[in-house]
């Protein structure tokens, strides 16, 4: 008998437009822009990271050319860290600065939030 593991109540720290490099796969070292966060399966869509082949039909009403096109793949957020501007990638602390908690870089201190 197999349990079920349930991710529905996991944080998740990065959010969209956030930049990420990926530390493992076979993307290792790209960095991108995030487009999506899924935080019932713990993934992502970054811009240019684990690119797939797509074969599509044509769609005449929607004006889609038929052939094989290349999209983004979700990938795991245990597979990223964000980027700190001043540090790189880092690890994310919380700190509650004036009446909002936000984000900070465990390396340098500073505010990851915008």
């Amino acid at each position: 008998m197999g349990t079920a593991t349930s991710t529905a109540n996991q944080r998740v720290d990065i959010r969209r437009n956030d930049t990420v490099k990926v530390i493992t796969g076979r993307d290792k070292g790209k960095e991108g822009r995030v487009l999506r966060v899924f935080p019932g399966e713990a993934k992502l869509l970054v811009e240019h990271v684990m690119i797939v082949k797509k074969h599509v039909r044509p769609n005449p009403q929607r004006n889609v050319k038929g052939g094989i096109a290349e999209q983004e793949s979700p990938i795991s957020i245990s597979n990223v860290q964000l980027l700190c501007a001043t540090c790189g990638p880092v690890r994310i602390g919380h700190e509650v600065r004036g009446d909002r908690k936000v984000r900070v870089c465990r390396k340098c201190g500073t505010t990851l939030d915008k």
